[in-house]
Parts: C-alpha cells; sequence; structure tokens
C-alpha cells in the first residue's frame, strides 16, 4: 500500500567504511546477511551509499542486526507526520472493558523502499555490499512512513474500536460482542493489506493488558511492573550518562508522580554540570524518593467528559505542581500530575507570583482537558481571586488574565475560614515583603469603593425601597439578579464583561445571600458560632442614614 521514500535532495552519496568487527563475531555477522537474503529483506548492491553495520546483544543472548544511518540521516529531508500523543491514546481507552493487543510480525520489515531508493540503504560487513528491499530500523523517517500506513489501513474505525501505535494496535470495547466484532473487522482490514501478525506477541480477550509500557484495564492506567522493577533495581548512577538513562525511564512516567520535578530537581542540575560528576547526599535522597515515588503511583484513571474536572495547584520555593482528578462514585480520583522546575528568576518571585505561575502553567499543560469545560480550581493561596478584580492589568498580570479568560472555571480557597478572614480582597498578597505586588494594589486599584452598612436595631428603609436603590446602582444590580435565578456563582466568561465592581462582587459570591429579595453579605465569627449580616447599599444611600456613621465598612478591611 505504502513505499518508505529516502528525499536526500541533490546531496552527494555518502560512503562510509566498514568498521572492524570482533573476530568471534564475524561469523555471527556473515550468518544474518545470509538470512535476510534467504527471507528476501536485503539484496547485492552496486551503488556509491555506503553505511556501518552494529550488532547489538538482546535481552535473550540474540543479536539485533544494525545499520548506522546517522550520517544518512543527517541529509535526509524530514517527514512531518506526527506519531500519536502516547496519553492521548490511552486517555481514548474510557469506557472499555475488554481489549486485545496485536502486535505485527517485524512490522518495518513489511514495508517496502522505493527501487530508485534502495541503494541509500546500502550497508557492508567487509565483505559484499548489501541493500534493503524493506524498509530498515534506524532511518529518521521509518516511524513517520509506517505510522501513515497503519492509520490508513485502520482508516473509518473509530478510537471506540481499535487505537495504533506504530506496529501495536489495542482492540476495544464494552461488551464482549462488540469487542468481537471490533476484532473481525481489524483483522479484515490488516488482510487486505496483507500484514502479517506475530501470534506469540498478540493477547486476546483480556480484562487487562500492557499496552505502550502501561497496564490498562477498566479502572484505568498503571505503570508497568516490569519497567518499575528496572528503576528500582537500578545501581546508583557512576556517569552522568548513567543518570541521564535513569531519569529519562523515570520520566516516562512523570504523569503518576505527584511534584515528579521538584523531586528529581537535584538530579537535573547535576546532569547540566560542567565540573567532575558529584554524587551528593541531596542526589541520593531524589534518586531513592524517585523509586519510592513510582513503586507507590496510584492508578491514573481516564478522564470523563460528563464529570467536572478539579485541579489543585501548589507552589515551592523550587517548583510548581499540579494534580488533575475528577468525583467518580463520591471520591476524588486522579487522572494525571504535572511538575515544573523554576528557573532562577522565578524562584525571585514573590509568593503570589509563583502560586500565578502555577496557576497558568497548570492550566495550559491540562488545556486538552480543560478547554471548553467546566472545571474547579481550588489552591491553598487566598489571593488567586484577587487577580481577577485588577482595574488596568498590565504586564505579567495582563497577560495571565487574557491568557484565562478562555476558560470556565471557578477558583475556590482549598482551606475552609470564616468569610471574616477568607475575603482574598482584603487580605496581604504576600507574607513577604514584594515590590512587585505592593505596586500592584497601589496601581492596579485593590481598594474597593463598594460600601456597606452593618445593619442594626434601628429604623431602615423598607425592604421594597432598599431593593429599589440597589435595582439602581449597575454593580449591584447584576449581582442581585444573578442570584435571583440561580445560587450557583457565573462563570468568569459570564462576568467578563461587567464593571470592576460587579467583579469584586462577584468574587465575594459565597458570602452574598438575598433576604426579602434585598442582598446582604454574611459575616461569620472566627469560631463559626455566631454571624452577623451587613446590607450592601449604594454610596447614594449610606448618607441618609445618620445612624450608620462610623459603622460603615470597605471590603478591603478586616
Amino acid at each position: 500500500m505504502t513505499q518508505h521514500r529516502i528525499n536526500t535532495g541533490d546531496h552527494p552519496p555518502i560512503k562510509q567504511y566498514p568498521r572492524r568487527l570482533p573476530l568471534a563475531r564475524k561469523e555471527e555477522a556473515e550468518h544474518l546477511v545470509k538470512e535476510m537474503v534467504d527471507n528476501g529483506i536485503i539484496e547485492e548492491s552496486s551503488g556509491p551509499w555506503a553505511s556501518p553495520i552494529v550488532l547489538v546483544k538482546k535481552k535473550d543472548g540474540s543479536t539485533r542486526f544494525c545499520v548506522d544511518y546517522r550520517k544518512l540521516n543527517e541529509i535526509t529531508k524530514k517527514d512531518s507526520y506526527h506519531l500519536p500523543r502516547i496519553d492521548d491514546t490511552l486517555d481514548a481507552l474510557n469506557g472499555s472493558q475488554w481489549f486485545t493487543t496485536l502486535d505485527l510480525k517485524s512490522g518495518y520489515w513489511q514495508v517496502e523502499v522505493r527501487p530508485e531508493d534502495r541503494e541509500k540503504t546500502a550497508f557492508t560487513t567487509g565483505q559484499g555490499l548489501w541493500q534493503f528491499k524493506v524498509m530498515p530500523f534506524g532511518l529518521c523517517n521509518a516511524p513517520a512512513t509506517f505510522e501513515r500506513l497503519m492509520e490508513t489501513v485502520l482508516r473509518g474505525l473509530s478510537s471506540e474500536a481499535c487505537l495504533v501505535y506504530l506496529d501495536d494496535i489495542i482492540i476495544v470495547r464494552r461488551t464482549f460482542e462488540e469487542h468481537l466484532s471490533n476484532l473481525r473487522k481489524v483483522f479484515q482490514r490488516l488482510q487486505n493489506a496483507n500484514l502479517k501478525l506475530s501470534p506469540k506477541k498478540c493477547r486476546f480477550f483480556q480484562k487487562e493488558v500492557t499496552y505502550l509500557e502501561h497496564v490498562i484495564s477498566a479502572e484505568g492506567v498503571k505503570t508497568d511492573p516490569g519497567k518499575i522493577k528496572s528503576v528500582v533495581d537500578w545501581p546508583r548512577p557512576e556517569t552522568i550518562h548513567d543518570l541521564r538513562s535513569f531519569l529519562g525511564l523515570c520520566t516516562y512516567y512523570r504523569r503518576f508522580v505527584k511534584n515528579f520535578s521538584t523531586i528529581a530537581r537535584p538530579l537535573h542540575k547535576l546532569t547540566e554540570t560542567k565540573s567532575n560528576f558529584n554524587w551528593t547526599e541531596e542526589c541520593e535522597k531524589s534518586f531513592n524518593s524517585l523509586k519510592q515515588a513510582l513503586t507507590s503511583s496510584p492508578i491514573l484513571i481516564y478522564p470523563r467528559t460528563d464529570k467536572d474536572f478539579i485541579l489543585d495547584t501548589d507552589a515551592s520555593n523550587e517548583g510548581i505542581g499540579a494534580v488533575l482528578s475528577q468525583n467518580i462514585g463520591n471520591e476524588e480520583r486522579v487522572i494525571a500530575y504535572f511538575s515544573k522546575s523554576l528557573g532562577k528568576p522565578e524562584r525571585n518571585y514573590c509568593v503570589t507570583r509563583k502560586e500565578l505561575l502555577a496557576f497558568v502553567k497548570s492550566i495550559e499543560h491540562f488545556h486538552h482537558y480543560l478547554y471548553g469545560q467546566k472545571f474547579l480550581l481550588r489552591s491553598d493561596h487566598a489571593s488567586l481571586r484577587w487577580l481577577l478584580n485588577f482595574k488596568e492589568p498590565e504586564g505579567q498580570i495582563a497577560r495571565c488574565i487574557q491568557r484565562l479568560q478562555e476558560y470556565d472555571f471557578e477558583i475556590q480557597h482549598r482551606k475552609e475560614t470564616s468569610h471574616g478572614n477568607a475575603d482574598a480582597l482584603s487580605r496581604i498578597l504576600c507574607g513577604e515583603s514584594c515590590k512587585h505586588c505592593s505596586n500592584a494594589e497601589k496601581k492596579f486599584g485593590i481598594e474597593i469603593d463598594t460600601s456597606v452598612k452593618v445593619l442594626t436595631t434601628t429604623s431602615v428603609d423598607p425592604s421594597c425601597e432598599i431593593r429599589k436603590a440597589q435595582l439602581e446602582d449597575d454593580a449591584i444590580k447584576t449581582i442581585l439578579e444573578k442570584k435571583l435565578m440561580s445560587a450557583d456563582r457565573p462563570s468568569w466568561q459570564e462576568i467578563a464583561p461587567e464593571s470592576p465592581a460587579t467583579k469584586r462582587y462577584w468574587a465575594l459570591w459565597d458570602s452574598l445571600h438575598l433576604k426579602d429579595g434585598v442582598l446582604y453579605r454574611r459575616w461569620e465569627s472566627d469560631d463559626g458560632r455566631s454571624c452577623r449580616w451587613q446590607l450592601i447599599l449604594p454610596k447614594s444611600r449610606i448618607a441618609l442614614h445618620p445612624e450608620s456613621d462610623g459603622m460603615v465598612e470597605r471590603f478591603n478591611r478586616t
């Protein structure tokens, strides 16, 4: 159905001399060449191209015959056809109960190389010059060619039937009958394309399978025990190369580890050093912590579009992190973790800016889940609500607000506090002195011009007059009408076009209540045993209440 093309443009042929093989392996190399000739994999070549061979020992003790095509790859024009994202592939398995995995027999060797390009694959063992008739391993565009072929063969079968990643095919479905039907469809497509399977590598009608080095089941996704054992048994790295290999394996499973970047930071710093390899106590702690984190990683659930997402963010001096989850059966279950180390400039941020950075980067990382979906954002830093109330934001904060306006979310302070202390608009933004936030408070108008009157036992206007006054105030009217329609907080998208004053009331939504059609704010004592009510009055009405002198309070005071 397809042929592999090697486009080198007008570049002259590359000819490399063969590398000397140990005498003990020469005979083995000649045997492998003869075997490939007999199977129609290679043929004799008379062209000007030549690359050296490499013999690699496999885990089972056998030998893999490889050709070093690095020089050829450097001059080959790259194919832009992308492989699927592994996390997207895993997410698409949601709802499946039955699984079958198929593996093609020597998949690459089932794809022909264009006759005019075969001479470019030529290699020599020192005796003769040979070229591949089929697509060999090691060519830079081979994965793109093979993925294009497989997606063409299986085109029209939805992700609810099967998914493919190179030569790994997984067939899924909720019921056994549907699964069997999908299996027949895939078999028919493979037969029509004359593609052959490796029976010993296929697994049929399973409730749990290993796919793309993850263990898949109806419950969710977990790490492959075989790979995790490799991590646990990994000896302490002695060189930067060893350390990078260890980190590469761990990074593949980083979505399973909370605060991965922070844990791994000492090891990453060691790979960046230009000095001698200095394994410190901090490195040893990081090394062991990564092993422990991977051995105790949770089962990650599949994301569900019928459930709201929950995003918890956090920041420290070393990095930022997030947990994406959903409520399933009255229990919060993790979908994925995210983490990112902070650079030197970012580590100098104040607490608020670090939390804001965690907020933005986490949402951007999980964009494919959160965009177009309502979600709850939780943080233990209450000042995140503060950023929504800038009158004229500039610089970094303006860019953040503009970026976040694309999303539909509600901010929730993770720790329960009384309303008297939880108001993000009235709290100090940073525990430390911060020029950025101090200037923001002054320049962007954190002070709130909305006034309230404490409801006392003295006479006040009748409810109908107060309600009329509230409806005549544009800022109060919007909130009052939305409270009458629903107790649920409006989304940011709904409130974004409104005035800054309306947005400030919106930030206080949970503490605002209606009594006889009139809007009040409820204040609770620190111990939660008593409360008081504040009447929301427009400025124009405050002067009409002499008994309110000394009692009118700004929202920006605690």
